[in-house]
């Protein structure tokens, strides 16, 4: 994609005299003329002044409304449009069938902010979605050839740097949660990661190289979950699918298959997180250490849960214990280094919450609670909160309020959308006890949090 500055644009945005929000409103206008839903925002304007890509029905909208403007009829190429590449749109996955496409659309999908005009609270079309999925399941190895023009060289130091760095960010993310990071990882990928992969490599560096750009493009896709801007997580997670079958990592797809999952059940969307996560499990088999298979199943088991099947939770638990079993007996890759007895007790806790089976709940919550390493603060905060809920469900309201306050307390610094969900429907649960003292002294506390994290 080139980087050159739209020039033309500029120029006829001067003469025009609108503004990057003003033209983003003039070609929402022309759009809703021709029927069509076109939702740019100020944002887009800056990446095509940018030289950012632009798709071939809103370069169109924005020649007839800078045309509109001037009072005489402008062309694609007067506007700087005409050998402009695709950007992603908002009917793209951005799962490519070749590699040079997917590498095309790669840079404007890490642009991608919750400002680009797609709503935090919903996902791309599961059409969409499954026809990436299906793609990946039948997908074979890409042919990893460099690009022979290409100036920059790139070696295993290279790829030991971006592991390097997708490691900092995903201990950063479970200590500090999504918010801390995430624009400073999008940029490392805009400028860092993506001018690598169009580089000259070995296939032996090629393949390494994929697969850890994958690993990077996963933690921002998680980071943007964490904060709750869904639609862009959605696209930064199919895109990390796609660059690991670039790099032939069938644990690495299996386990975005499980995150995209986990993000569709924290929705509310059973049937997609149940299809998603079986999909995660067949499409590991064969290519995953046991420990990569106790966490796709363990993600089966959350969906299950939500959908409110026991035997079949019951069974995908049980799975997943069984292969956990045997998780030291294999070489797992540094990014499932989390998956230890802690996580796996900790998604159990959570299933038993929501197949609304308290005791259980309480006890592998508390377990969860005992295990969990301090550096997992988010992990650590969720489980507390569970706990709180298993005991509400005891009928215990003090204790489960004691419990919740203690989980806010120690969050501290944590910026995740996600905990204050966990918090937020606490609140909501736990409302019918707003007049015993223990329950309001959690109120409170929540909203001192709330109040001090506003004002920092």
């Amino acid at each position: 994609m080139s980087r050159e500055p739209n020039h033309r644009l500029a120029a006829l945005m001067a003469e025009a005299g609108v503004s990057n929000k003003g033209l983003a409103r003039r070609v929402r206008d022309v759009a809703q003329r021709h029927g069509a839903d076109v939702r740019t925002s100020h944002v887009a304007v800056q990446r095509w002044l940018q030289g950012g890509g632009i798709q071939p029905q809103t370069a169109a909208f924005a020649a007839e409304a800078l045309s509109d403007k001037l009072r005489r009829k402008l062309t694609l190429s007067d506007l700087g449009f005409l050998n402009a590449p695709p950007e992603p749109s908002m009917s793209s996955t951005g799962y490519d069938a070749s590699l040079p496409e997917a590498l095309a659309l790669l840079d404007g999908i890490a642009q991608l902010t919750s400002q680009d005009g797609m709503a935090d609270a919903s996902l791309l079309p599961e059409s969409e979605v499954h026809s990436a999925v299906f793609a990946w399941l039948v997908s074979r190895p890409d042919d990893l050839v460099s690009n022979p023009a290409a100036t920059r060289q790139v070696g295993m130091r290279d790829v030991a740097a971006m592991r390097t760095v997708a490691g900092t960010f995903s201990k950063l993310d479970f200590l500090y949660g999504g918010g801390h990071g995430h624009t400073a990882l999008r940029y490392y990928f805009q400028h860092e990661v993506i001018p690598l992969l169009k580089g000259s490599f070995s296939l032996k560096v090629g393949k390494a190289l994929f697969g850890v750009a994958a690993e990077n493009l996963q933690v921002l896709g998680w980071t943007a979950y964490d904060r709750g801007h869904h639609q862009v997580a959605n696209r930064y997670l199919l895109s990390t699918l796609r660059l690991a079958q670039a790099a032939d990592d069938r644990m690495l797809g299996a386990r975005v298959l499980a995150n995209l999952s986990h993000q569709a059940n924290y929705l509310g969307m059973a049937p997609r997180s149940m299809q998603l996560a079986r999909a995660s499990v067949e499409g590991g088999k064969g290519g995953s250490t046991p420990r990569g298979m106790a966490l796709f199943l363990a993600h089966e088991a959350r969906a299950l849960s939500t959908a409110q099947d026991y035997k079949g939770a019951a069974r995908a638990m049980n799975e997943a214990e069984k292969f956990f079993q045997r998780a030291d007996t294999a070489d797992d890759p540094e990014w499932i280094s989390y998956m230890e007895e802690a996580e796996l007790v900790g998604e159990f806790c959570h299933c038993f919450r929501d197949l609304k089976r308290g005791a259980e709940a309480v006890r592998f919550a508390k377990r969860a609670v005992a295990l969990t390493d301090p550096k997992y603060a988010r992990t650590l905060g969720f489980v507390r909160m569970v706990l709180a809920q298993g005991q509400l469900l005891n009928g215990e309201p003090e204790e489960a309020a004691t419990t919740a306050t203690r989980a806010v307390e120690a969050a501290g610094p944590l910026q995740s959308a996600r905990f204050l969900r966990y918090v937020e429907t606490f609140q909501h649960e736990i409302s019918p006890y707003a007049g015993n003292p223990v329950v309001q002294e959690f109120n409170e506390r929540v909203q001192a949090a709330v109040t001090r994290t506003h004002d920092e």
